[in-house]
This record gives C-alpha cells, structure tokens and sequence, in this order.
C-alpha cells in the first residue's frame, strides 16, 4: 500500500489539505496528516484547528511515498522555513519520489530548482516563482514524479491527481464519479 504525508504548519489553507486527506483517504491510500509544529493541533489561515496523525519527528519517511505541501499564507512560508522538511523534500526529489504541492506551496518548488522543465501550475500571482517550469493553467499537473495544483477550487483536481499517479486514471475517475465530481479529466 502506498504511503503519502502531508505536512501541515500554522496558517495552511485547509481545503486544499483536508480535501486532499479525504480524498486520499477514500481510495484506500495510507495517508497521515504531519504537523511540523511541536504542537499536534495545527491551525488554519481561516482558524480552522485540525489535530495531526503524527508530529514531523515521528514519520518514517523510508516507508513514505510521497510529501504533499498545501498552500495558504502564512502556511507556505512556514513550511519553507522548517528545515528539516526542506531536507527531506530535496532527498525525495533526489531519489524520485512523489511530491505534490498546491496553490503557494509550488513556489517551494520553483525556488529550490525542482520544476526546471516540468509542467506546472500554481496560485496565479507565484507562477513567477516556479522557476524554469512550462506553466499552465490546468488544475493540476502531473509530471512525472511531481503534482502541483493551480489552488482551492481545483483541490479536488489536486487530490484525483495524486489517486491517479498511485492507482492509475480509472481509479481516479471512479473516484471521481463515486463523489459527484463530474470534471476530472478522463
């Protein structure tokens, strides 16, 4: 079974990280919510409190597939400012292994050269920050082994994306019908 972390610090937006966990979630992949805080709880741009599976120093990142970034504002910035996160993502993106970031969170990406030839999408106001990257206005970009979403409105997108890359398009799309959600590409 796969295994994806989504790692949540203070200011997130909560749509696009809920909405990726349900989903996830929902198509049978092991899916732990990260606060990359001390602090299990871990708070919204928008004062949504959510309580994490795991503390950042308790994922085995060895039995880890993939690292999923949310966006929001302070959210991002945080997450670019934890460290040990950042050497975590660049070791997956050194080994190939899945990342999916959306809205803001693709910016991290585009600054630490992880998007120089790939095709991307992100918040439209940071599409300056994905660096080297042909971007697009899709709701979300699969390229190889990295995922990034255009932003809330395409969170769903975002998350069938991700069911897609680990369980293929018809999974996704079943999915995607089971919850009423009738634009996924198929």
């Amino acid at each position: 079974m796969s295994k994806v972390c989504i790692f949540f610090a203070p200011g997130y937006e909560e749509v696009e990280a809920l909405a990726v966990v349900d989903l996830l979630r929902r198509a049978g992949i092991d899916t732990d919510m990260v606060s990359v805080t001390k602090e299990r709880e871990v708070t919204s741009s928008h004062g949504v409190t959510v309580r994490m599976d795991k503390l950042f120093d308790e994922v085995d990142f060895e039995a880890t597939d993939m690292i999923v970034l949310p966006g929001g504002m302070p959210g991002t910035k945080n997450l670019e400012e934890h460290l040990p996160l950042m050497e975590k993502l660049d070791a997956f993106y050194k080994e190939e292994k899945c990342i999916g970031a959306i809205c803001a969170a693709p910016s991290i990406l585009g600054h630490r050269g992880m998007l120089k030839g790939r095709r991307a999408c992100s918040f439209p106001e940071l599409e300056s920050h994905l660096e080297g990257a042909e971007v697009t206005e899709n709701p979300a970009e699969i390229s190889d082994f990295i995922i990034t979403g255009r932003g809330m409105g395409c969170a769903v997108d975002f998350g069938l994306a991700i069911v897609e890359k680990f369980q293929g398009k018809e999974a996704a799309a079943a999915l995607a019908d089971k919850v009423i959600y009738g634009h996924y590409r198929k």
